[in-house]
């Protein structure tokens, strides 16, 4: 099993950006954790990490029939980008939407995912550990499906 873990904008500046929010973990540093987890599981990783709209469309679709399955942090993009929303809907392999903060508790423009109706879960509030429960999700349903 192979999963794409998709990080949108400002993700690179985890441990400089805001840390009372996003904790003092770096991008590199949450990469190797979830890496190290699902190796553990026996999935495979790819890691990938854009500012631009247009890179994380080109990049969910480039991955059609080559990936098992996409966790996906938007960031900003979670509230406002249909055209990440309908490139997500176009493909056929499940998506989970995580978050390291809980949106649900944040200011209100960021209390709206245009992305969760497409997703197969969405996870929030955890820091990394939502990434790893993510992770988790995939093995679950990849040994439910005796693959």
């Amino acid at each position: 099993m192979k999963i794409l873990i998709i990080n949108g904008p400002n993700l690179n500046m985890l441990g400089i950006r805001e840390p009372e929010i996003y904790g003092s973990m770096t991008l590199d540093q949450l990469n190797e954790r979830v890496e190290r987890e699902a190796a553990s599981l026996g999935i495979e990783t790819e890691f990938y990490q854009s500012n631009h709209e247009g890179s994380i469309i080109d990049k969910i679709q480039e991955s059609y029939g080559k990936i098992d399955g996409l966790i996906i942090n938007p960031g900003a993009f979670t509230h406002y980008s249909y055209a990440i929303r309908d490139a997500l809907a176009s493909v056929d392999y499940p998506a989970v939407e995580v978050h390291l903060s809980d949106i649900t508790m944040r200011e209100y423009f960021r209390r709206t995912s245009v992305i969760e109706d497409v997703a197969a879960r969405q996870i929030y509030g955890k820091g990394v550990d939502s990434y790893i429960e993510a992770v988790h999700y995939f093995y679950g349903k990849n040994k439910h499906e005796g693959r």
